[in-house]
């Protein structure tokens, strides 16, 4: 069975997220798009509750954010300390987010990524386990950081 996943944007990563909603449900996932369903603007820490109440509330295991870099959601999702969430602008660092930091959300930029590339950190992102070892050591750290 393959892994649930909830998407969200603001409107500058708009029709980023909505291909990726596409490309996931037609490769199997259970996805969950939390929005914003139109172009108008809204505000991207907004999104980033909804992001935090799915995984918090255990709606899905994974999360994927967009905002126009990338940059402000990113910041917006890290306020919670359930969340590990990591922008990333390759496959490179979709696997090593997930490889050794054991992120849980993905960060995109919406007016920054393309889309096959989206598609490549999607895929590797959501099929690539946390090593563990010295890994667990740091990333419990984080949990103690505030």
């Amino acid at each position: 069975m393959k892994k649930s996943v909830a998407l969200a944007s603001d409107h500058g990563g708009f029709e980023l997220k909505n291909s990726l909603v596409e490309k996931l449900k037609k490769d199997g996932y259970n996805v969950l798009d939390l929005g914003t369903h139109t172009s108008e603007s809204v505000d991207y820490p907004d999104i980033a509750v909804l992001m935090a109440d799915a995984i918090k509330n255990n709606k899905v295991e994974y999360g994927i954010l967009l905002c126009g870099t990338g940059i402000g959601i990113s910041i917006a999702a890290n306020r919670f300390p359930f969340i590990r969430a990591a922008l990333v602008h390759d496959g490179f660092g979709a696997r090593l987010s997930r490889q050794h930091n054991n992120a849980n959300v993905m960060v995109l930029g919406g007016r920054t990524t393309g889309t096959e590339i989206a598609y490549d950190c999607a895929d590797i992102f959501l099929n690539t386990d946390f090593l563990g070892g010295r890994h667990a050591r740091r990333v419990e750290k984080l949990s103690h950081l505030c």
